[in-house]
Formats: C-alpha cells, structure tokens, sequence
C-alpha cells in the first residue's frame, strides 16, 4: 500500500503537487502523527522570516509556491493548515500560509500585531514601567511641555527648564527627545510626576529604576508572556465530544489569533454538511475575516504614524477633483493630504514623518509596492506637482466661516480663527460687576482685612462649632473643612500631603540631602544618628535615612566614583580612576639615606580630584553651553580649565583626643579653587589662503562657559592634602608636596578625557599658585626669610633700594630663574665668596620644587599693612619723630593706651596677632579719628589722616575681584596715589622707613599696577577662601574625634570635601524649608474611565 501511495505522488506533476520540494525525510504515508512531537518541527514567527521579496533563489532555498498551489492543497486533508505546528507550514518553508501569499497580508498581519504593541505601551510610564491605572492622578506627554503651574513651581524651586524631555534628562539621567512610539510609552505616571516636583526640577529624591524599552519582536515579553512548558497534566481530563449528527459538522476552525479577545473556551457553530465545502472555497486564506480589512488597516497606520491632528484630511478639498488627482496628492501611508512630500524610488508619495515612522516600525520597505525604500533614497517630488498641491483649494471647516483657502496658507487661516476664540473667551471670563460699577475682587487677592470681613459670618459659624464640638481648636476643623474640600474635588493627591501634615508625619528625604544637612551642621556619627531615631520614634515616620544610606551617597561625590582617561597618559601616574584617599606620603622617591617623614597626612591624587571637581560641576557647564547657544559640534576643541592653588599653615590645631606617634600639633593645607572654563573657538574661515597667523589668531576668541562668582568663599574651595607638619619644615614639606607638583607638571602636558552630559569631552588646564602667603612663598621657591637683605618676592631689589625709591620696580622673578640660580648656588661654578654667591643669585638659598605664580595675596597683604600702621599708630602717639631710642617701656605705655582707645570708642580687643577681621576695621578713617585723639601734634594728626586717605583709596584695586569694572577711577590714579603715599613715607615719615620697608608695603606701592595688568585682578586669586577654612579644620575634627589621627584626617578631609561640594549645596538652597516641597504640588486629577486606558500585565 505504501509503495502504491508513494508511486502516486511521485507520477502527480509537480505543479499539482504542492509537496514535490518537500525533502526526501517528510515524504512519509503515516504523517498525522500527535500534536506534541510537532514541536520538535516548530519555527520562529512571522517577525523573523524574510518577505518574499528579500529570499533570493540559491543553494539551500526551497523554490516558491504559489497561492494557487497552496490552496489548492488545502481541501484534500493532508494536515490542518490553519493549526500552527501544521506538516503545511513546513512543507512551506517554515512560514504560514498568510505570508507565502502576498505582501500586503503579511504587513497587515505585522500591523496588526504592532498597533496591539503600542496600544499596551500606551498604558504604562514611561519612567517606571507600571500601568497609568495603578497610580491616581494624570497623566503627561513624555514629549509635552510644561504647564504654568508645574513651569513656575519648578522656576521658584531654581528649575530654568520649559519642556519635559529637559527636566526628565536632569532628573532621571534619560534622554527621551529620541524616542519612538513603537517603542516607547508616550505618557509618564503621576507617582514619577511628583518625583520630579519633589526634587526642584534638578534630583531625585526617590531612587526610581528607569527600564529599558527595546523594540516589538516575538520575543517581546510585553506582548508574549514567558509560559512554561510541561507534559504534566494541569486540570481535569477533557470529556468526550457529543456525537454529531448524520447532516452537521463542525466548522473549520481559523487559524488562532493572539490579538483577538475570543476566549479559547468559546464553542463553534455548527453548520449543515452541504455549507462545508462552499465555506472552504469561498472564505479566503489569511487572517480571520473581518468586516472592513481597509478601515482596520487604517487604523493600525494611523496608530503608528499619529498625525491626526498635525495632517489635513482629503475630505477638506472643495471642489469635486478626479479621485485619481485627489489620490497623487494623499499620502499612500496615512490617506491624509500631503505633508512635506517625499518621493521614493518607485515614485511613490509620502508625507516625510510618516514614512520615517512606518519604515522604523515594519522596515525600509514601500507601503504601496513592499520594494526596498530607504529614507537615505528619499527625494523631493517635482516643483511642478509641490505647485499643485500648494493650490488646492480647501474649504475652512468652520461652520461660520465656510470660505475656499489654498492649502499653504490653511495653516495660517486657521490660527486665525483660534486667536478670535482666544479673545472671545477673555472678553467672557471677566466678572460681572457689582450694582455700583466695582467688579468683584475675587477672596484671595483682597487684604487680610478684607477676608476677614467678606467671611465675618462664615467664621463665627466655625468658632462657635468648634467651641462646642471640638473644644475650641480652629485650626483643626479649618484643615479638616480643606480636606474635605480637596476629596471631594478628587484632589487626592494633595489631601494625603495634608493629612500627612495634620498627623505629623512627612516623606522621607533623600539621603544626599540628609547628608547635606549633617555635614554643613557639623553633626558627628553618634549626634546624626540620636537624631534619626529621635525623629523615627516621634514622628513613627522614618523621615532622615541611616547612616549606611549616607555612606553609599557619598561614594558619587567623592573624587575616586568617575570615570576618565587621559591622552596621552601621564607620565609617573597610575591609570586607575578609581582612587579615594591615599597616603600624602605615596609617590615619594625615597633613598636608601632619608629617613621617613615624621608626619600624618593624606590627600587625593591630583587628576582624580579635579575630575571630580568638574563633576561636580557638570550642571553649570551645561548651563553655560545653553545660555550661549553653542551645540555639541562646537566643543571639539576642547575646554580650558583654569586652577588657583592655595597652601597655607592652619597654626595650632591640637586636641585632647587621639593617639598614635608624637606628631607636632600644626598643620597644613594644600587644596584648589576652579576659577573658570572657557571653550577655544575659531569664527569664520580663511578668505585667503596667504593670511597671517596674527590674522588667523585674532579670530580665535575664548568664550567663558562658567566662572566661579565666589573665588574667595571657603565653599569653592576644595581640600586636596592635609598634613600635620610645621610650615617651616622645609623637608617634611618637600616630602610631601612633591608628588602633588609631579602629579601636576604631568597634567599639564596632556588632556583630560570626562564624560559631561552624556559626550566625552577634553579639558586642558592650567595652574596658578597664588594663594600664599610670604612665608610659604618664600619656603616653597627656596628663598631666604622675611627678614632677608632681598625684601620682595618678585623682584631682586634690596631692602635699601626699596626704601629709596619705593615705586618704580618690575617683576624680574619666576620659578625657572629660581631653579637655575639654586644650581648656580649649588655648584659655585665661579668659586666666589660667599656674599659674592649670595649676591648672585639674589637670595635663592634651597631647590625650589613648586611653581608659584609671582603675584600678591590680597588679605596677607591688608594684614601685612595694618600690622604697619598699627606701629605707626603708637610712634604718633609717642612722637617718635622727635626721640632717637625710646625704651621698651615707653613702647609698651604707646600701646596699652592705643588698645585702650580703639576698644573705648571702636569696641576693638586687643589681639596677639594681627587677623583679617582687626585689620578690617583698624583700616578705617573712624579708627584714625579715634587715634588722632592721643596724638598732641595737629600737624602730625592731619599728616595720618592724609596718609590713611590716601591708602583706602588704593585698596580697592587689589581687593576688587574685577578692578576695570569696579573701580576703574581708582585704578587709573592707583601710580600717581602709589606716588603720593611714597612721598608721604619718605618725608613726614622719614624717622620709620629711613633705609626699610616692609615687604608687603613695597608690593603695594611697586608691582599693584603691573600685576593687574597681566593677570586682570589680584583679589579673585587671594589666598581668602583657604584662611577661612581654617575653622572648618577644627569643627570638622571635633565632629570626627578619633582614637587614630590617621583615621580622623581621612574623616576630616572627606567631609571637608563634601562641605564645598556644588551638589549639596543645591540640595541645601533648594530644601531649606520643607513646606516649600508640599507647596508646590498641583491639584492632581483622577480620571474617572482610568481602568479602560491601562494595562494590568503582571508578567512585565
């Protein structure tokens, strides 16, 4: 029987037969086998396989089979073709029968199953995945703008931002401007709404995990759930069918849809015999029949494209036009008039977004033809077909209005009509005015006294219901009133914040703002955490988090998180980027002979510091690109940073507490101010090729992206070492501040590579050391002490040449001098004396290793010059002019009775040391008044007051951060007053500076003008924000006392660096009263059919 059968079939003409290409293996008798070993033979979906278009002949291919063989071959009974583990689909290749018809089933099917993909995303957020039914309250256009209400709470909270795409990138790190709606959902939940209120526009104060929407294919797990497959049995056996009678049968089952709502439980009508054969000719191949597939495909289109409100309809065309005219002008994706037309290869024609959006959801393929369209191929139609569409003429679809407008002014007709509605609904919105011609103010825009007038009744009617139900508190029916307004408004969302207030109870803070708020008020571990259980057992509400939370939010804000590279690598330096807290002493080439430093001291590596640094600053770089206007092709040369070094002794800082070795009780910081970033531009290009580099440099302009607007302040300026060593240990010094010079005559050879704002960016930088002060100048650059013959820093005058002409002297120092002078000092290579050597290199008596920028610190200067006059004050007083050798104690009456004076009329104290805040107010024309009081001569009394005049005319220019802008008449006349004031000294002063000056006096009078004019400002490059921070060393201490100094340095100086940290302080500008985050919420919304838009999938 068998060799019967396959003698048949292979005798049947292949055209007949639609399994003549079937292989060898599958040409088998007994073929209905059972429906689990099927599986075996299972394939992938329709997504996978290839169009008929695409599957070119070749080795391995199967030949084509037609529709007409294919159906043929469904009436003889040989498999089930509309069962999906059918002997059909394989002899087919592994594609349905749907599929091997035609293209356009095959993309209506893919339409199909797309729009049901997007229906699903449209019911859920786009920022935290749950179904939009789940939350209460609206929801909002990921791509949408901000409203009123949202744009000015998030503008007083600091949020410039006017689009959401804006906000949600500085919120949740997720760039949704390229989002498509194949992939991605369109709205975002009203939970994720508030996150964004709740962080001022800029943070998050709830930790939400943003998921990531990949595109629909089978493997799709929001449309095909993950079931498990068994053999187990999972309910009861299935009873045996009824026994049909003689003349009906079942009717052929379709193939399943995994998009139709029709349970599988469903029963299937019966129909007589003689219907069968006339349903199975008749009924097409394909999907399921439908009542209209043109107005279904339509749909599945227009939920792809959506451009309902942006495209005009055909139906807007006045006249009667030939239906093929109005065919060319409609576009063959969403049947709307043409937008913006493209032409494909095969000359069809489109609208350009939409068929970008059909191309990026079914493929590059033509919609009318399914040949191969790319976007790449795409071009404009012909100018004379754009001339036509242009003048079709379309009637205005107001009904009062109803006149023929050309299409490419409709646009601009209709906008028209909208701002008439506009101006009409104002003019009806105005209150109706009172009997006597006043309009009514509304309640909240009246004065306190006036509220309380117009609701005199109303409160009389609360106070006497709450004197007899509530004993008398008003307050808590007035807010129990409010809420119950708010719920029956729906405004549920806002009542749950006020019952929160009204029980005590708030939400919990982000854990960067609780460590915020613990190290700016300097709360130690123990102090933090009473107050978190304090605040945890009162309230029953865990408002501040532990202190395992803050540890792990410091772990982004300290220098050793970011990433970053350097090109070309540094040289000596480790390529790691993940480096915290180090040994200050690390990176010390030690010989056999030295003996190990007898300090403690830790720091950060240089370039993982600034790399946090600008981090942290990532914010205000981005700023200062938007507020200029400049995109991200402009940046490719690279930014420049520039830096201001400061190190100075912080004195005595010696506590009870802490063990560990004998190490002296000074110490001494080294840290950085980021002054500004400026981007390198070039304007223009070359109009000849024979231009000038002068020419070519000129146009090349820097553009400042961000500048620090306090350089001075203690929060800009960032510790990098800390060290318990004497400032006057030039060894232990040297030890210690070697690497740090070494880490940076190696940055400034190369380039930093930092990811900011989403784009790896280069920065180039540059170091000025000006924030030191005389002593640590001196100290570092290897020159000899204050009271050396060589009395300035800048210059080789002497102490005698300073004196004798006070003002004419030029900056001839810098560091290369230094160094070659050192080995001039060193080797004697003339084999000169020794007052011959020292003459020769002008006071150079140790090896400078570190560059100082020659320069002049403005505050050691004010404290230099006061201690100054604080002398002159006493010989005045005196009247040294007229003694040769007073006594020590004649001087020591001057300056008992000085102090006395200045405390009786000033309230000044006397101090051991002179200090900014003395020197301040001792500079000062009433402290010269209340000195002028003791001195007998009025010859010498007008003499002081002139000299004082003179000198607080000359302070602004190097206190000012800007002088050209803030006091240019001052720095103008600063030579001619610099003269004066010599002239004052070296003639009525003579007694004093008769052969001497003082070093910061002869800075003063000598390199002011010089120094401003190549660096622009001496006082934004002051040593201020250093000194201040001196005070924050000993609260940081205390706050972190520690059995081991080693140790508690590290907690000082993390918490130190977190205290200028840029981002903290935002967090504590932004939340500094907690109300403000209640204030402003706006009134959320239910919506009442909100269960219809959802999505309930507990698989996703």
């Amino acid at each position: 029987m068998a060799v019967e059968r396959r003698s048949i079939r292979e005798e049947r003409p292949a055209a007949d037969c639609p399994r003549s290409s079937m292989p060898a293996e599958l040409q088998h008798p007994y073929l209905k086998f059972s429906h689990w070993k099927f599986k075996l033979f299972r394939v992938r979906s329709a997504d996978s396989d290839p169009m008929p278009s695409e599957t070119a002949p070749g080795v391995g291919a199967l030949p084509e089979v037609s529709a007409a063989a294919a159906a043929a071959a469904e009436p003889r009974g040989q498999g089930h073709p509309g069962r999906p583990d059918s002997v059909m689909k394989l002899c087919l290749g592994g594609k349905s029968q749907e599929i091997v018809e035609g293209p356009g089933q095959r993309i209506d099917r893919k339409l199909q199953e797309m729009d049901l993909h997007m229906e699903k995303l449209r019911c859920l957020c786009r920022l935290c995945g749950t179904a939009l039914r789940k939350v209460k309250g609206p929801e909002r256009e990921v791509q949408g703008g901000l409203g009123e209400p949202c744009r000015s709470t998030l503008r007083r909270m600091g949020c410039k931002f006017t689009t959401w795409p804006d906000v949600i990138r500085k919120v949740f790190k997720v760039d949704v401007t390229a989002d498509l709606e194949t992939v991605h959902p369109p709205f975002f939940c009203h939970r994720c709404w508030m996150v964004v209120l709740r962080g001022g526009g800029f943070c998050s104060f709830t930790p939400v995990r943003v998921p990531e929407w990949t595109p629909h294919s089978y493997l799709c797990s929001l449309c095909y759930t993950k079931k498990t497959l068994s053999f187990q049995r999972h309910s009861r056996k299935r009873k045996k069918k009824r026994a049909l009678s003689r003349g009906q049968t079942l009717a052929k089952r379709c193939k399943w849809d995994p998009f139709d709502g029709t349970s599988s439980a469903e029963m299937r009508p019966l129909r007589p015999a003689a219907q069968q054969h006339h349903h199975r000719h008749h009924q097409g191949p394909g999907l399921r029949s439908q009542a209209n597939p043109r107005r279904q495909r339509e749909q599945w289109v227009k939920g792809i494209t959506r451009c309902q409100r942006d495209h005009l309809s055909t139906r807007l065309i006045s006249e009667q036009l030939p239906a093929d005219l109005v065919r060319s002008v409609t576009c063959q994706v969403c049947d709307h008039l043409l937008s913006e037309p493209v032409q494909s290869p095969c000359r069809h024609l489109f609208c350009h977004s939409c068929i970008l959006k059909y191309s990026l959801a079914l493929g590059p393929y033509c919609p009318a033809c399914s040949q191969p369209c790319p976007s790449s191929d795409l071009t404009l139609p012909a100018k004379v077909f754009l001339a036509l569409l242009n003048s079709l003429p379309l009637r205005c679809p107001r009904r009062t209005c109803g006149i023929q407008v050309r299409l490419d002014v409709f646009r601009t007709h209709c906008e028209a009509h909208q701002r008439e509605d506009e101006g009409e609904q104002e003019s009806c919105g105005e209150p109706t005015p009172n009997r006597g011609g006043r309009p009514r103010q509304h309640l909240l825009s009246l004065t306190r006294r006036a509220q309380k007038h117009r609701l005199r009744d109303l409160r009389c009617q609360v106070k006497a219901f709450a004197m007899k139900e509530e004993g008398g508190d008003i307050k808590a029916v007035c807010l129990t009133l409010f809420l119950l307004a708010l719920r029956s408004e729906n405004e549920h969302r806002k009542a749950d914040e006020l019952e929160a207030i009204m029980q005590a109870r708030c939400f919990g803070l982000h854990p960067a703002v609780c460590l915020a708020i613990r190290v700016n008020t300097f709360l130690s571990c123990s102090q933090y955490h009473k107050m978190y259980r304090t605040v945890k057992a009162t309230s029953g509400r865990q408002i501040f988090q532990p202190l395992h939370a803050l540890r792990a939010a410091e772990k982004e804000l300290l220098p050793g998180f970011h990433a970053f590279e350097w090109q070309p690598a540094l040289k000596n330096v480790s390529a790691s980027c993940h480096v915290g807290i180090i040994d200050g002493l690390s990176g010390w080439a030690a010989s056999v002979d030295d003996v190990q430093a007898d300090t403690i001291t830790r720091r950060f590596r240089y370039d993982v510091a600034l790399a946090s640094a600008l981090m942290d600053l990532e914010e205000e770089i981005m700023d200062g690109l938007r507020e200029r206007g400049l995109e991200d092709s402009d940046c490719t040369s690279g930014f420049s940073v520039m830096i201001k070094e400061s190190c100075d002794g912080m004195g005595d800082v010696s506590e009870k507490h802490g063990g560990g070795p004998p190490v002296p009780e000074k110490a001494v910081r080294f840290s950085f101010t980021i002054m500004s970033i400026s981007l390198h531009m070039e304007d223009g290009k070359k109009e000849e090729e024979e231009e000038e580099e002068e020419e070519a440099a000129a146009r090349e302009e820097a553009v400042m992206i961000f500048q620090e607007p306090k350089p001075n302040s203690e929060l800009s300026c960032k510790p990098l070492c800390l060290m318990f060593v004497d400032e006057s240990d030039h060894e232990t010094l040297t030890a210690v501040l070697g690497p740090v010079a070494a880490e940076r005559s190696a940055m400034k050879r190369s380039r930093l590579i930092l990811s900011i704002g989403g784009l790896p960016r280069f920065f180039s930088f540059h170091f000025r050391g000006s924030g030191y002060d005389e002593k640590m100048v001196r100290d570092v650059e290897g020159l000899e002490a204050s009271g050396s013959t060589y009395v300035c820093t800048l210059c080789d005058s002497t102490r005698a040449e300073a004196s004798h002409n006070m003002v004419l002297h030029s900056i001839t120092r810098s560091h290369e001098e230094n160094l070659e002078r050192y080995e001039i000092w060193r080797t004697n290579p003339f084999s000169e004396s020794v007052d011959a050597l020292r003459d020769r290199v002008k006071g150079v008596s140790a090896k400078p290793f570190l560059e100082t920028q020659p320069t002049l610190d403005a505050l050691h200067c004010d404290i230099g010059n006061a201690t100054e006059f604080y002398k002159i004050f006493q010989d005045e007083i005196g009247e040294v002019f007229q003694k040769t050798n007073p006594s020590r104690a004649e001087r020591r009456g001057w300056r008992a009775a000085l102090d006395k004076q200045l405390r009786k009329t000033m309230k000044l104290k006397p101090v051991m040391r002179m200090n900014g805040n003395y020197a301040r107010k001792l500079m000062s024309l009433e402290a010269v008044e209340a000195v002028c009081e003791l001195v007998p001569s009025e010859e010498r009394r007008t003499a002081l007051k002139q000299l004082m005049e003179i000198y607080l005319e000359m302070k602004p220019v190097w206190r000012a951060t800007s002088p050209a802008k803030e006091c240019p008449d001052q720095l103008c006349r600063y030579t001619f007053n610099s003269q004066r004031f010599a002239d004052l000294l070296s003639s009525t002063f003579k007694y004093r500076y008769n052969g001497k000056i003082t070093n910061y006096l002869h800075k003063t009078l000598a390199h002011v003008p010089e120094i401003i004019e190549r660096d622009g400002s001496i006082g934004a490059w002051a040593s201020e924000g250093n000194e201040s921070a001196n005070k924050l060393f000993r609260r940081f201490r205390r706050m972190n006392a520690r059995q081991s100094k080693t140790f508690e340095l590290e907690d000082v100086l993390k918490h130190h660096w977190l205290y200028t940290s840029k981002y903290l302080q935002k967090f504590m500008e932004a939340h500094k009263d907690s109300e403000k985050v209640f204030d402003v919420c706006v009134d959320p919304v239910v919506v009442e059919n909100d269960a219809d838009m959802c999505l309930d999938d507990p698989g996703f």
